[in-house]
Protein backbone atom coordinates (compact mmCIF):
# COMPACT_ATOMS: atom_id res chain seq x y z
CA UNK A 1 0.00 0.00 0.00
CA UNK A 2 1.39 3.40 -0.97
CA UNK A 3 2.21 5.71 1.89
CA UNK A 4 0.09 8.93 1.74
CA UNK A 5 1.99 12.26 1.65
CA UNK A 6 2.48 14.14 4.90
CA UNK A 7 0.00 16.91 5.64
CA UNK A 8 -0.31 19.27 8.64
CA UNK A 9 -2.54 16.65 10.31
CA UNK A 10 -0.47 13.59 9.45
CA UNK A 11 2.74 14.18 11.40
CA UNK A 12 4.71 11.00 12.06
CA UNK A 13 4.14 10.60 15.83
CA UNK A 14 7.76 10.26 16.95
CA UNK A 15 9.60 12.68 14.68
CA UNK A 16 9.39 15.72 16.93
CA UNK A 17 10.46 16.54 20.46
CA UNK A 18 8.96 19.41 22.49
CA UNK A 19 10.28 22.53 20.82
CA UNK A 20 11.39 25.16 23.29
CA UNK A 21 11.10 22.79 26.24
CA UNK A 22 13.94 22.52 28.77
CA UNK A 23 12.88 18.89 29.24
CA UNK A 24 13.03 18.00 25.55
CA UNK A 25 14.32 14.50 24.82
CA UNK A 26 15.94 13.27 21.66
CA UNK A 27 13.53 11.33 19.46
CA UNK A 28 14.35 7.73 18.71
CA UNK A 29 12.81 7.95 15.23
CA UNK A 30 15.09 8.52 12.25
CA UNK A 31 12.56 8.81 9.41
CA UNK A 32 11.78 12.41 8.53
CA UNK A 33 10.15 14.04 5.51
CA UNK A 34 12.51 15.37 2.88
CA UNK A 35 13.23 19.07 3.38
CA UNK A 36 12.59 20.85 0.07
CA UNK A 37 12.43 24.42 1.41
CA UNK A 38 14.26 26.95 -0.75
CA UNK A 39 17.02 29.30 0.32
CA UNK A 40 15.65 32.84 0.88
CA UNK A 41 16.85 35.43 -1.61
CA UNK A 42 18.42 37.51 1.17
CA UNK A 43 20.33 34.55 2.66
CA UNK A 44 24.07 35.00 2.93
CA UNK A 45 26.44 32.16 3.66
CA UNK A 46 27.64 31.82 7.23
CA UNK A 47 30.26 29.54 8.57
CA UNK A 48 28.90 26.98 11.09
CA UNK A 49 31.80 27.84 13.36
CA UNK A 50 31.46 31.62 13.05
CA UNK A 51 31.72 33.82 16.10
CA UNK A 52 28.06 34.92 15.86
CA UNK A 53 26.82 31.32 15.63
CA UNK A 54 28.81 30.29 18.69
CA UNK A 55 27.46 33.28 20.58
CA UNK A 56 23.86 32.35 19.66
CA UNK A 57 24.43 28.83 20.99
CA UNK A 58 25.90 30.05 24.28
CA UNK A 59 23.07 32.55 24.82
CA UNK A 60 20.43 29.96 23.95
CA UNK A 61 21.97 27.49 26.41
CA UNK A 62 21.79 30.08 29.19
CA UNK A 63 18.26 31.10 28.15
CA UNK A 64 16.94 27.55 28.50
CA UNK A 65 17.96 27.54 32.15
CA UNK A 66 15.59 30.44 32.86
CA UNK A 67 12.04 29.72 34.11
CA UNK A 68 9.05 30.12 31.83
CA UNK A 69 7.00 33.16 32.78
CA UNK A 70 3.25 33.27 32.20
CA UNK A 71 2.35 36.94 31.66
CA UNK A 72 -1.21 38.12 32.20
CA UNK A 73 -1.47 40.07 28.99
CA UNK A 74 -4.01 42.90 28.92
CA UNK A 75 -5.41 44.93 26.08
CA UNK A 76 -3.19 47.93 25.29
CA UNK A 77 -4.25 51.34 26.49
CA UNK A 78 -4.51 52.83 23.06
CA UNK A 79 -2.45 53.11 19.89
CA UNK A 80 -3.48 52.90 16.26
CA UNK A 81 -4.87 49.66 14.89
CA UNK A 82 -4.05 48.38 11.43
CA UNK A 83 -6.58 48.76 8.65
CA UNK A 84 -6.88 47.90 4.95
CA UNK A 85 -4.67 44.85 5.43
CA UNK A 86 -1.53 46.75 4.46
CA UNK A 87 1.16 48.87 6.07
CA UNK A 88 2.68 51.66 4.03
CA UNK A 89 6.33 50.89 3.31
CA UNK A 90 6.04 47.35 4.63
CA UNK A 91 7.35 44.13 3.09
CA UNK A 92 5.07 41.09 3.22
CA UNK A 93 6.50 37.96 4.81
CA UNK A 94 5.10 34.74 6.28
CA UNK A 95 5.07 34.37 10.06
CA UNK A 96 4.40 31.18 12.03
CA UNK A 97 3.85 30.78 15.77
CA UNK A 98 4.35 27.17 16.86
CA UNK A 99 5.21 25.01 19.82
CA UNK A 100 3.77 22.69 22.45
CA UNK A 101 1.12 24.39 24.57
CA UNK A 102 3.08 24.36 27.82
CA UNK A 103 6.48 25.18 26.34
CA UNK A 104 8.05 28.37 25.01
CA UNK A 105 6.55 29.66 21.79
CA UNK A 106 8.64 29.79 18.62
CA UNK A 107 8.22 32.48 15.96
CA UNK A 108 9.48 31.74 12.45
CA UNK A 109 9.63 34.37 9.71
CA UNK A 110 9.96 33.30 6.07
CA UNK A 111 9.97 35.15 2.76
CA UNK A 112 7.21 32.72 1.73
CA UNK A 113 5.86 29.38 3.03
CA UNK A 114 8.22 27.42 0.77
CA UNK A 115 11.46 29.07 1.88
CA UNK A 116 13.77 28.48 4.81
CA UNK A 117 13.26 30.77 7.82
CA UNK A 118 15.10 34.09 7.72
CA UNK A 119 14.41 34.66 11.42
CA UNK A 120 13.59 32.23 14.24
CA UNK A 121 12.81 33.44 17.76
CA UNK A 122 12.17 31.59 21.00
CA UNK A 123 10.11 33.60 23.51
CA UNK A 124 9.65 32.93 27.24
CA UNK A 125 5.86 32.76 26.88
CA UNK A 126 3.99 29.42 26.80
CA UNK A 127 2.54 28.74 23.34
CA UNK A 128 -0.94 28.02 24.71
CA UNK A 129 -0.98 31.26 26.71
CA UNK A 130 0.00 33.43 23.75
CA UNK A 131 -2.54 31.82 21.41
CA UNK A 132 -5.22 32.19 24.09
CA UNK A 133 -4.46 35.91 24.43
CA UNK A 134 -4.55 36.32 20.65
CA UNK A 135 -8.08 34.92 20.68
CA UNK A 136 -9.13 37.66 23.11
CA UNK A 137 -7.63 40.75 21.54
CA UNK A 138 -4.62 42.58 20.21
CA UNK A 139 -1.24 41.47 21.59
CA UNK A 140 1.90 43.60 21.42
CA UNK A 141 5.30 42.05 22.01
CA UNK A 142 8.29 44.32 22.49
CA UNK A 143 11.83 42.97 22.30
CA UNK A 144 14.34 45.44 23.70
CA UNK A 145 18.12 45.40 23.77
CA UNK A 146 20.73 47.93 24.81
CA UNK A 147 21.93 50.50 22.30
CA UNK A 148 25.70 50.59 22.00
CA UNK A 149 27.99 53.23 20.43
CA UNK A 150 28.91 52.52 16.80
CA UNK A 151 26.49 49.56 16.70
CA UNK A 152 26.85 47.68 13.38
CA UNK A 153 24.79 44.56 14.12
CA UNK A 154 21.31 44.46 12.60
CA UNK A 155 18.73 44.63 15.33
CA UNK A 156 17.18 41.27 14.39
CA UNK A 157 20.65 39.71 14.59
CA UNK A 158 21.02 40.53 18.28
CA UNK A 159 21.29 37.26 20.28
CA UNK A 160 18.96 38.16 23.17
CA UNK A 161 16.29 40.75 24.08
CA UNK A 162 14.27 41.70 27.13
CA UNK A 163 10.69 40.62 26.42
CA UNK A 164 7.53 42.62 27.18
CA UNK A 165 3.98 41.44 26.46
CA UNK A 166 1.50 44.33 26.38
CA UNK A 167 3.84 46.33 28.59
CA UNK A 168 4.47 43.57 31.17
CA UNK A 169 7.99 42.20 31.60
CA UNK A 170 7.83 38.57 30.54
CA UNK A 171 11.37 37.24 30.58
CA UNK A 172 13.58 37.10 27.51
CA UNK A 173 13.55 36.30 23.83
CA UNK A 174 16.44 34.80 21.86
CA UNK A 175 17.28 34.33 18.24
CA UNK A 176 18.40 30.83 17.31
CA UNK A 177 19.25 28.72 14.31
CA UNK A 178 16.55 26.33 13.00
CA UNK A 179 16.85 22.76 14.24
CA UNK A 180 15.92 19.71 12.19
CA UNK A 181 12.64 19.57 14.11
CA UNK A 182 11.87 23.20 13.23
CA UNK A 183 12.49 22.46 9.56
CA UNK A 184 10.17 19.44 9.70
CA UNK A 185 7.37 21.73 10.95
CA UNK A 186 8.08 24.29 8.21
CA UNK A 187 8.19 21.54 5.59
CA UNK A 188 4.83 20.14 6.69
CA UNK A 189 3.31 23.60 6.48
CA UNK A 190 4.91 24.55 3.15
CA UNK A 191 1.52 24.44 1.39
CA UNK A 192 -0.22 26.52 4.10
CA UNK A 193 -0.21 30.28 3.55
CA UNK A 194 -2.58 31.16 6.40
CA UNK A 195 -4.36 29.20 9.12
CA UNK A 196 -4.10 27.55 12.51
CA UNK A 197 -4.25 23.99 13.75
CA UNK A 198 -2.62 21.14 15.62
CA UNK A 199 0.08 18.68 14.62
CA UNK A 200 -0.88 15.55 16.61
CA UNK A 201 1.84 13.56 18.35
CA UNK A 202 1.83 10.67 20.79
CA UNK A 203 2.97 10.95 24.40
CA UNK A 204 6.21 9.26 23.40
CA UNK A 205 7.05 11.95 20.84
CA UNK A 206 5.56 14.86 22.73
CA UNK A 207 7.25 14.20 26.05
CA UNK A 208 3.96 14.77 27.84
CA UNK A 209 3.78 18.36 26.60
CA UNK A 210 0.62 17.96 24.51
CA UNK A 211 -0.02 18.60 20.82
CA UNK A 212 2.15 20.91 18.76
CA UNK A 213 0.03 23.94 17.89
CA UNK A 214 0.65 26.41 15.08
CA UNK A 215 -0.75 29.67 13.72
CA UNK A 216 0.41 31.06 10.38
CA UNK A 217 -0.40 34.44 8.85
CA UNK A 218 0.95 37.18 6.61
CA UNK A 219 3.09 39.76 8.38
CA UNK A 220 4.17 43.21 7.23
CA UNK A 221 7.80 43.95 8.03
CA UNK A 222 8.54 47.63 8.58
CA UNK A 223 12.07 48.91 9.19
CA UNK A 224 11.87 52.19 11.09
CA UNK A 225 15.61 52.73 11.55
CA UNK A 226 18.76 50.75 12.32
CA UNK A 227 17.48 50.57 15.90
CA UNK A 228 13.85 49.62 15.28
CA UNK A 229 11.97 47.02 13.24
CA UNK A 230 8.36 45.88 13.49
CA UNK A 231 6.34 42.89 12.28
CA UNK A 232 2.56 43.35 12.03
CA UNK A 233 0.32 40.31 11.67
CA UNK A 234 -2.28 41.06 9.00
CA UNK A 235 -5.88 39.83 9.15
CA UNK A 236 -7.54 38.47 6.00
CA UNK A 237 -10.63 40.67 6.53
CA UNK A 238 -8.63 43.67 7.77
CA UNK A 239 -10.84 44.19 10.82
CA UNK A 240 -11.45 41.13 13.01
CA UNK A 241 -9.57 38.08 14.20
CA UNK A 242 -6.29 37.83 16.14
CA UNK A 243 -3.81 40.67 15.84
CA UNK A 244 -0.16 40.59 16.82
CA UNK A 245 2.63 43.16 16.62
CA UNK A 246 6.26 42.34 17.36
CA UNK A 247 8.54 45.32 17.97
CA UNK A 248 12.35 45.15 17.97
CA UNK A 249 13.98 48.21 19.50
CA UNK A 250 17.30 49.33 20.91
CA UNK A 251 17.00 51.61 23.93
Amino acid sequence: MATPPLTPRMLTPTTLSPLGSPRAKKSTATVMPEITLEQPSSKTSKSPGSKSTKLFRRVRSAFRSLPIMSPMCKLPMGGARLHENHVHGGTRVTGTLFGYRKTRVNVAVQENPRSLPILLLELAIPTGKLLQDLGVGLVRIALECEKKPSEKTKIVDEPIWALYCNGKKSGYGVKREPTEEDLVVMQMLHAVSMGAGVLPVTSGGGGGEGDLTYMRAHFERVIGSRDSETYYMMNPDGNSGPELSIFFVRV
